[in-house]
This record gives structure tokens, sequence and C-alpha cells, in this order.
């Protein structure tokens, strides 16, 4: 019996990557175990969107080295494929895919346990034109199931390494998408769809977003949809009409905002204002009152100075998001911005992140209060003795004192805010 452990850092389209390889790996008689075990095989499917990402792919393939010398070592995916030359060097790692030939990955573990030979699959991401599919009919520890649709990112923000390790757009067959996501809805009520560049779905292949969403909502078993990530410049009348015909689209949106400061914005290469991003977040909120927009923000970014900051600080609590994510600015070589003058000491970093971070509790904190007394879609994921977990149409994450079966829809009505845990009641037919 062959064993094998994995170890899965970076978004949801690695864990999605990691996951089909996983039942690939099953298929072929592959045993999983747990990454702190001692395996044969041990696979990472590393990040490389800030070097804190790229720092903690490597630890995860030293510390596999260090649980079991004699172990077939793979790692995989962006940082392999933006730093493969330095990783390369290390003799202990046997098997290197960077971000092709993912479908091939237990046909190449399988080769290289016999050869005992170093295999490398690092291919020019660039000249990548066709949609890698990996075909996957459930999540094995998860309710909740991704479905990648879509690869690579054109834009090029002045930040991101993605482009460079992921090559350009391209998206999975719509026919094939539908196909994939009526298997996972056998198994999974909801189905999380998950892209680099998600809202450009189908611009390189004749379709779009709209026409995927509404042939999933077609999918009967299928009971909740959400849309993993999406620009503001993507949120179009015509996917808010969508949302307003079916409830089974989830009411969140996670629109990237980076920075709350236009001139930040500018050096960012984003592709809007800041007036055109809240005049299209008040559109949305005037149609869905009760919807829950989040958000990322870079913070630190090189030339932020003390008033660039305060104007984000400003933006943020005019707008109010339900919550954020916050990342200090990290330096990638090979973007636009490891290159421009003005860097912000690590301190100040810190201290951004704090403050953003505040606002972000009192955003999340508010927007689980206003749902007291009001009732919550929730699709059930975990039940321990006496409580009930799960996460609403908002993605606020909700607690009910009651045993429930996992996957199972409930209607509960937000019943008190208890140690920032928003607790609620089943709602009476």
């Amino acid at each position: 019996m062959t064993t094998y452990a994995m170890s899965v850092l970076g978004c949801k389209v690695n864990a999605y990557e990691a996951e089909s390889t996983a039942q690939s790996l099953r298929q072929c008689g592959y045993t999983e175990v747990g990454f702190k075990e001692k395996a044969d095989v041990y696979l990472i499917f590393t990040c490389a969107v800030t070097n804190t990402a790229s720092g903690k792919s490597r630890q995860r393939i030293h510390q596999a080295i260090r649980q079991n010398p004699d172990a077939l070592i793979c790692a995989v995916g962006c940082d392999v494929q933006i730093n493969a030359q330095k990783l390369s060097q290390d003799e202990r790692i046997d098997v290197l895919i960077g971000s092709a030939d993912k479908d091939r990955i237990a046909e190449l573990i399988g080769e290289a346990l016999k050869r005992r030979q170093r295999l490398m699959r690092i291919a020019d991401v660039r000249q990548q034109a066709r949609f890698e599919s990996l075909p996957l009919s459930s999540f094995q520890h998860q309710t909740r199931a991704y479905l990648k649709v879509q690869d690579g990112c054109n834009q090029f923000c002045a930040y991101c390494i993605i482009p460079y390790a992921r090559g350009r757009e391209r998206s999975m067959p719509l026919s094939e998408a539908l196909r994939e996501a009526a298997q996972l809805a056998q198994h999974h009520p909801e189905i999380v769809l998950a892209g680099i560049h998600t809202g450009r779905y189908g611009k390189d292949i004749g379709t779009d977003l709209c026409a995927l969403i509404r042939g999933l909502c077609a999918i009967e078993p299928l009971q909740r949809i959400r849309i993993s990530s999406i620009e503001i410049t993507e949120i179009s009348d015509e996917l808010l009409d969508l949302m307003a015909q079916h409830s089974r689209i989830a009411r969140h949106l996670h629109i990237p905002l980076q920075s709350g400061c236009d001139a930040t914005l500018q050096r960012m290469r984003r592709p809007y204002t800041t007036e055109q991003f809240f005049s299209r977040v008040e559109q949305i909120r005037h149609r869905f009152p009760d919807i829950a927009i989040s958000t990322d923000l870079i913070v630190g970014f090189p030339g932020e100075s003390e008033a660039e900051f305060a104007a984000t600080m400003e933006f943020l609590n005019r707008i109010q998001f339900s919550f954020l994510h916050v990342f200090p600015f990290s330096c990638k070589s090979g973007t636009a911005a490891a290159a421009m003058k003005d860097q912000i000491d690590p301190q100040t970093k810190k201290q951004r992140v704090k403050a953003v971070g505040q606002i972000s509790h009192q955003g999340e904190t508010a927007m689980k209060k206003s749902r007291i007394g009001q009732p919550l879609d929730v699709l059930i994921e975990t039940v321990q003795p006496g409580w009930s977990f799960g996460h609403s149409s908002e993605y606020l994450p909700v607690w009910f004192p009651c045993s429930l079966t996992p996957g199972q829809r409930v209607t509960g009505l937000g019943a008190q805010l208890k140690e920032d845990r928003l607790i609620a009641q089943l709602k009476e037919e």
C-alpha cells in the first residue's frame, strides 16, 4: 500500500486542483494520510501570491523531507513555476510541476517512484492556450465544492505575479463545466465558482459568466451557487437580474478593492476609480438591501503616503464592507511594483493592517447584528454535540443550538450575538 500526504496553500483554484489530484491518486490505488504523518509520497501545492506564501511553500517541502527522508517529494504550482531554477537546486525535491501538466500528476508520480529519477515539468505558460481540465466528482472533506472554471489573467496589476505564474486567460468549455457541476451537485449542495479571474469566464470561448450561472440554476440538486471573487467592472446588470430571479445565487459578492485612494489605484494599474466602485456598490445594494459585500485590500503599496492611507480609511468607513481581507504589500520580483521607489517599511505596514482590521471587525459585527430577528438561509456544514454550524447565503457563519444534518438547507432566525457568534433558531414553518 503506497501512502500519500498533501499540503495545499493559496487559493480555491489550488484547492480544486489538489482535490482532483487526490481523486486520481486514489483511483491508482494510493491511500491518503495526514500531512504530519509518515507517507511514501508528499505533495505540496505551492503558492506565490506573496513572499510569505512562497516561504510557507518551502517550509512545507522541508517539513515533508524531515518527516520521511526516504519519501518522494512532489512540489506543484505557482511557486514552482516562478522559482523553478531555485527549487531545482534542492536535490531532495523529486518532482517539480509548474502550472501545466497538472492533469498528469498521478502519472508522473508513478513514473518517478518507478525510476527514482527527478522529473521536471515547467512549461512556458505564456503559450498555454488550452484550459487544462482536471475532472473531479466530489470533495472528500467538505460540504461545499469548488468548481474551477477559469485559469490565467490578462490584467497585469502592478503588484501581482499571478499572470506570470498562471499565464493568459482560458476557460473551461460551458458544456464541460455544467456536466462537472451536475456531478458535484450529487454530493455537494453548494458550488463555489473559482478561477484566477472568475468574472472573465468565457470571454475566450464565446460565452460568459451569466450563461454559466444560468445553466447552473437548471441543475436540480444544486441548492446554492457562489462566486468566489469578481471585479467591480464585471458585475453586469444581467448578473444582478439573475440574482433577483434565483434565490439559489448567494447574496454575497466578494469584490476586490485593493485601495481606497485613486492615486494608489492608478499606480496599482487597477481599472476603476473609487467613485466608480462606490457608485456600483450603491446600485447593487439598492437592488439587494441585505447583500453582504466583502473585499480585498493591500496596504503599504509603494508610495502610499499617510494622506493616501487616510483616504483609504475614509473610503472604507464610507462604503462599509461586510468584512475585509487585508494584506501588507509584498514585494515580488518580476512585478512592476518591485521596481517602484518609496517602498513602505514593515512597521508602517503592520500598523496599517491593524487599523484596517479594526474596520473589518466593525463591519462584520454590524452585519451580524443586522441579521438578528431576520431570516437566514443556511447550509449546514458541521455538527458537534448540541450544535450545528453553517454559512448563510450572505456568507455569515451561523450556529444553531441543535443537531442538524450536514448538507441540510434550513431557514433560521438570527437570535443573538454571543462572543462574536451569530446564534440562530430554526424558523417554524
